[in-house]
């Protein structure tokens, strides 16, 4: 079970934990500094308010503990309010605006260059920040050279052969998938007798998509009654953590990668290719 500020992650790898003069200290080269970005908002009758946060808090606990030791990963406390403005109005979402998530995290980002670090991952696990984050994303970039990442652990798989396809298509909030991650890293949180199914009626679109291929403007209401895109009901803590092995697993390796990247190899990397081609 997951256990905040606890394990690896906070004891060795928490930035914050350190002095000032070790700050300085680091080697800044390879650092890469991890920023958990979620939502505090509503997850129907069943789910905390904090599964957005939560879900990556113990994500990155998990998955930092088991980096190699001398991986130069460090972890910011994390940004727990999102832009949930699509669930304003149901009980317990706290949002912020799009201006002020986008001012927090170029804020932090200037922060980070002035003390000497140069590379930063958003660390997102909240559908309603994504094309905010991927704006600002490209901002931090341009305005302060830093090289920026942005990732979504859901977006490296782990639910294969365990989710079924409708449910990995449309359930998008609060369903399996969720339910049954924080169903195993905090049980206690999950209301067993409210567990909810309630799919968007879009399956018979050919085009149309609640996040993907042609997308239309929604809000909650507009979509769900119980606040709820997906099949709870199908949620297990088994199910919950085989998801978070294989995705903790997957981005430790990830984690390791980013330390080493360099953004000017990409453009070496296309000028030789091309040099290679042009004949003498």
């Amino acid at each position: 079970m997951f256990m905040r500020y606890e394990g690896t992650a906070w004891e060795e790898r928490f930035l914050p934990r350190l002095t000032s003069k070790q700050v300085k200290e680091l080697p800044k080269e390879d650092a890469l500094i991890v920023l958990p970005i979620g939502a505090i908002e509503q997850h129907g009758p069943h789910l905390p308010v904090m599964t957005d946060t939560l879900i990556g808090e113990a994500t990155l606990t998990q998955a930092l503990a088991k980096l190699p030791p001398e991986a130069n990963v460090w972890l910011l406390p994390p940004v727990s309010y999102g832009k949930s403005n699509e669930h304003l109005g149901l009980p317990g979402t706290i949002s912020l605006s799009a201006a002020t998530l986008q001012g927090i995290v170029m804020d932090i980002a200037e922060s980070l260059k002035l003390s000497g670090f140069g590379r930063l991952l958003l660390f997102n696990t909240h559908g309603g920040n994504v094309d905010l984050l991927n704006v600002v994303s490209r901002e931090i970039r341009i305005r302060h050279g830093m090289t920026v990442f942005y990732l979504a652990p859901s977006s490296l798989g782990g639910a294969e052969g365990l989710i079924d396809p409708e449910e990995l298509e449309y359930g998008i909030h609060g369903g399996d998938y969720e339910t049954s991650i924080v169903k195993a890293i905090k049980p206690g949180w999950v209301q067993d007798e409210f567990l909810v199914r309630e799919m968007p009626n879009v399956g018979d679109k050919r085009f149309l998509t609640l996040e993907g291929r042609i997308r239309f403007a929604w809000r909650m209401a507009d979509i769900s009654a119980s606040g709820i895109c997906g099949d709870a009901t199908k949620a297990t803590a088994a199910k919950g953590e085989i998801i978070q092995g294989r995705i903790t697993d997957t981005l430790a390796e990830a984690l390791v990668e980013l330390c080493a990247f360099d953004v000017s190899d990409v453009r070496r990397g296309a000028d030789s290719k091309a040099g290679a081609e042009v004949p003498s």
